[in-house]
């Protein structure tokens, strides 16, 4: 009898101690675990960190093949990693510069990088990145994809690494979800006006090609909270706002946490 309890007791103990994810195995997707908070997690060699009630993140690059490998203390899981297929995206009427831009800008170009790689590369001990995210624009079309072969003014460019919210110009821009802001520039190269939330374990969300800015570094934001407006900023052929989902240096599907089917 004792021995049958105690059977019991250990696999109701492994249980509970037994990892959980939230999303899909999927190129590009945002995936949320849950552990005993005390549970040391390596995600492929890379030890994550585990928040007070036991929360990690980590996300699965664009165009990865490989399975992941996941350490859980002793334990290791592997999942296989599902492919996609992305659509092409033809854009026409780009200023040449900004299609290929010439010599006197890279510099420039290369100093805003930096800038962007490093508010990328936080890791901070915030949690909000389990709460539920929210659509920054209120009844805007969505015009471009995650994952897009973009052809600029018939040149082959990289992908589009976001999710493109078109309204007109001045329409207000809400934080996805509680954060810190770690980069608010107002004319970048490329990007235009640009923000960087900080969400914790590397988590970020970026906006680009903004009109106005309403927040500055080191503030914190509520979910919800007007941030800044739709502009035309950067590289863009019209009003409209570019979100991009990040985990540390991985550029994953913002749609993967708003719930958007493609």
């Amino acid at each position: 009898m004792n021995k049958f309890l105690f059977i019991i007791s250990f696999l109701f103990f492994s249980q509970l101690n037994a990892v959980e994810f939230k999303g899909k195995f999927i190129q590009g997707h945002f995936i949320i675990g849950k552990t005993n908070p005390n549970t040391k997690i390596i995600i492929d060699k890379k030890k994550v960190k585990v928040s007070k009630d036991g929360y990690f993140a980590f996300g699965i690059e664009k165009d990865r093949k490989l399975n992941i490998v996941i350490k859980e203390g002793n334990k290791t899981i592997i999942k296989k990693i599902q492919k996609r297929k992305y659509k092409v995206q033809k854009i026409e009427g780009l200023p040449k510069k900004k299609v290929t831009p010439p010599e006197e800008f890279y510099a420039r170009i290369k100093k805003e990088n930096k800038l962007i790689g490093k508010a990328r590369e936080i890791d901070s001990d915030l949690s909000f990145f389990k709460d539920k995210f929210i659509i920054p624009v209120d009844d805007a079309i969505i015009t471009g994809v995650y994952g897009s072969q973009r052809i600029l003014n018939g040149i082959p460019k990289w992908p589009h690494y976001g999710l493109d919210f078109a309204q007109k110009k001045g329409t207000p821009i809400r934080a996805m979800n509680n954060g810190v802001v770690t980069l608010a520039e107002k004319d970048l190269f490329y990007t235009g006006a640009t923000l960087i939330f900080d969400h914790g374990h590397g988590i970020s969300t970026l906006y680009m090609h903004m009109y106005e800015i309403f927040v500055n570094v080191g503030d914190h934001v509520k979910k919800g909270d007007i941030v800044a407006t739709i502009g035309t900023s950067g590289r863009s052929t019209g009003p409209h706002l570019d979100i991009r989902l990040n985990w540390f240096g991985a550029r994953l599907d913002p749609a993967t946490i708003l719930n958007i089917q493609q």
